[in-house]
């Protein structure tokens, strides 16, 4: 790792800017990492920041910083360039020897508690490709804040009361008039979040047929939200079968969760009605009395100063306001007033997530209860929210220090209301980290389409990708979409390892085709929208998961051969380093992009990527990262040999280098979510 490096460098060089130069206060200075390793491995341009300040050229500056700073661990040497760079070399043995190793370890972060809120698909039907991005960005942010040392707890949101639900209930009900027991009957005979698919899509056009059965949904919905009576009993069974069928499906793609928070607790547990009051108090909220919004409690859209906090930063307030400036109706009074209760009482989804936000922060005064509700393929336990007894063993959760929550971003303009209220009711530092991770959908190429069995409507074939739709049944499925992506790399697998074994192929196919899925949801800036196309996806070459896992095995592959061929192990070779020559490392080689020290140090930046994608929240950058690491280390593999290297030496520190950069290969797919297959 490079960040505890690059800190001791920082606080060595302000201490000796501050000694040097008696500045009271110095600006603030980045440590750059130089295009070329000729050139040193670290640099600072501080000295054309001071340039001004104390009125003396680059050149004079950085060579009077580099004459002050000393000796530092684990750097060779200080260089002043002609240009006003001060440039720092690393003591290169010790560096490869501590990384390969094990002995150096990433900085701990000191942050609070951060509670990380993603997936949230609808109870109601199968989970489809359109969920798949919103669960691979949440769980990489997860997995990048562990990384850190960031306390996490990863929430899942049902929304167990909502309209979706509701209409499933209608389907069950009034289409195919089946009773409870008809529904738990179905439940056991068939793949029930399937079946309710078809369902959804059939109540869909059932109340285009007649616009007043909507109806009929209004009374189910008021039924769900008051409990104790039997549509809430119904409601719940097949809630609670989705979302297993949800997890099932998470699972097979690496990703898992501390709680599932369960919408009807926050209305039975008084939460929203606490929120309520609280908002009332400050005036947040108030009943219309006049227009189409008589009778609604409504909050005020403050155009000027609601935060979609996409980043953290004030550049997000500019991105909602004008988002808010742009609808077609802004102008009317009415859209500028968002509906918190409706005129029959109802709580719009906007109000559970007020109170909601309210609680993780711990702002409150109420606590969920809790139940355990399932241990999970990982070994960690899963939680849910409930009504009832809190069960023994419970952790804490909730109070945190900072929030996000990982939807669309179409969602940016009602999720800025979650810091509105949070500012009104005089909270800004929990209004400032309250953070919406947004992002744009996703879409199937017209070829990956058709190889899934969609059909494509009239006013998709004309665009160059299909939009999917749940509500219209027209959508690929996520667990048919691994299972074919996992059966086409088994056959691939296959065909590469012939001594493999059927099962033996379908666990590597399926690793691949999960690598290949989370890969392609982070690779592209989440801005932008994604349209997914299976060959692209599962291809071998190129930016793709396949390719980095394959990097990854082909690294392990040279150590199987050492111990096979010479009886070597990794720990022989690590044992030895400290008495072997290291000529390899410091031998500066004619194409410097491609020796062992570039791809080692190359490696060790991981900790600094994963600092910056953090602060960006812009995935994008690790997977490019991932994948330059895997095209150096494989340019290094074809130009130096290991195996066949004649020189014990050299053998010994390729090796030990080869053996870092799979482990931090092995990391960085980790943290995406990706598995490296013991052989592809």
């Amino acid at each position: 790792m490079i960040l505890p490096i690059q800190r001791q460098v920082h606080a060595a060089v302000t201490e000796a800017i501050r000694q040097t130069f008696a500045l009271a206060e110095i600006p603030p200075f980045a440590i750059e990492t130089p295009p070329n390793r000729a050139l040193g491995d670290l640099a600072l341009a501080v000295a054309f920041q001071l340039a001004r300040t104390l009125r003396k050229a680059p050149r004079a500056i950085a060579q009077e910083i580099a004459d002050s700073i000393g000796p530092l661990p684990g750097v060779e040497r200080i260089v002043a360039t002609p240009t006003g760079y001060v440039n720092l070399f690393l003591e290169r043995p010790s560096f490869v020897l501590d990384r390969a190793s094990g002995r150096a370890v990433g900085a701990t972060n000191t942050e609070g508690k951060t509670i990380v809120e993603h997936t949230a698909i609808n109870p109601n039907k199968a989970a489809h490709v359109g969920h798949l991005r919103n669960a691979a960005l949440g769980d990489t942010l997860v997995r990048v804040l562990r990384f850190r040392g960031t306390p996490v707890e990863t929430q899942n949101y049902i929304d167990d009361t909502g309209v979706q639900v509701a209409d499933v209930i209608v389907g069950f009900r009034n289409i195919e008039h089946k009773s409870l027991a008809d529904v738990r009957h179905i439940a056991d005979a068939t793949r029930f979040d399937y079946y309710c698919w078809d369902l959804y899509s059939k109540v869909t056009e059932w109340y285009d047929g007649d616009k007043a059965r909507l109806e009929i949904r209004a009374a189910v919905l008021h039924d769900l939200e008051h409990g104790g009576n039997d549509t809430a009993v119904m409601g719940t069974f097949i809630v609670d079968r989705i979302v297993r069928a949800h997890l099932k499906t998470m699972a097979r793609l690496n990703i898992g969760y501390d709680l599932l928070t369960y919408e009807g607790d926050i209305l039975r547990l008084q939460f929203w009605a606490h929120a309520f009051e609280a908002l009332k108090a400050q005036g947040a909220v108030f009943m219309q009395t006049e227009g189409k919004l008589a009778g609604c409690w409504v909050m005020r859209i403050e155009e000027g100063d609601a935060r979609a906090s996409d980043d953290g930063s004030a550049q997000a307030d500019d991105r909602s306001a004008k988002a808010l400036a742009e609808r077609s109706d802004a102008d009317d009074p009415e859209q500028r007033e968002k509906v918190i209760v409706r005129s029959n009482g109802v709580v719009t989804y906007v109000g559970k997530d007020l109170a909601n936000q309210f609680w993780k922060f711990g702002l409150l005064g109420l606590d969920f209860r809790y139940r355990l509700f399932a241990t999970q393929p990982n070994g960690r336990s899963l939680w849910a929210t409930t009504s009832g007894e809190t069960e023994a063993g419970a952790p804490a959760f909730g109070r945190a220090q900072r929030i996000y929550n990982v939807i669309d971003s179409r969602q940016m303009y009602l999720q800025a209301l979650l810091s509105q209220a949070l500012r009104t009711l005089d909270h800004p530092k929990e209004a400032e980290n309250s953070i919406h991770f947004s992002y744009e959908m996703v879409a199937l190429s017209h070829a990956t389409a058709r190889e899934l069995g969609y059909e494509i409507a009239a006013d998709n074939a004309q665009k160059p990708f299909v939009e999917v739709s749940g509500r219209k049944g027209q959508g690929v499925k996520i667990d048919d979409l691994l299972d074919l992506l996992t059966n086409k790399a088994a056959k691939e697998v296959a065909r590469r390892n012939t001594e493999f074994t059927p099962e033996e192929c379908q666990h590597v196919g399926a690793q691949i085709a999960v690598g290949a899925i989370r890969y392609f949801m982070l690779k592209f800036s989440r801005g932008k929208l994604i349209v997914f196309d299976i060959e692209e996806a599962l291809s071998f070459e190129g930016e793709t998961g396949p390719y980095l896992q394959y990097a990854a095995v082909r690294a392990g592959n040279i150590f199987y051969k050492l111990q096979d061929r010479e009886g070597i192990s990794e720990a022989d070779v690590l044992a030895a380093l400290d008495r072997t020559p290291a000529d390899e490392l410091t031998a500066e080689s004619d194409d410097p992009t491609h020796d062992l020290w570039a791809v080692v140090f190359e490696a060790s930046r991981l900790d600094e990527v994963v600092e910056h994608v953090v602060r960006s929240l812009e995935f994008s950058g690790l997977a490019k990262y991932t994948f330059g690491l895997a095209q150096t280390f494989n340019a290094f593999y074809h130009r130096y040999p290991i195996l066949n290297e004649e020189q014990a030496d050299r053998k010994r520190w390729r090796a030990a280098g080869v053996a870092y950069v799979r482990a931090q290969l092995t990391r960085a797919l980790d943290l995406m979510g990706i598995e490296v297959p013991n052989r592809m």
